[in-house]
């Protein structure tokens, strides 16, 4: 039996932590297009995929050794 992966939705802060990046640099990175643009939770209030931003660290050049 397989298991999947918890997913959860993770605020700006989180992502913060987990990428190593700033507001200013995610949101910039998302205009690019080289970001993973988050979910609409309600009016003013947004939040980024679990296993998104993961999938987005492990194709990050040198596996994406970053911690999660």
């Amino acid at each position: 039996m397989e298991t999947s992966p918890v997913l959860s939705l993770l605020r700006l802060t989180q992502v913060e932590k987990i990428t190593g990046l700033k507001k200013s640099a995610i949101y910039q990175r998302i205009s690019e297009g080289t970001f993973p643009a988050p979910v609409k939770l309600g009016t003013r209030a947004v939040a980024w995929r679990s296993d998104v931003v993961q999938t987005w660290i492990k194709g990050l050049p040198g596996g994406g050794g970053l911690r999660c």
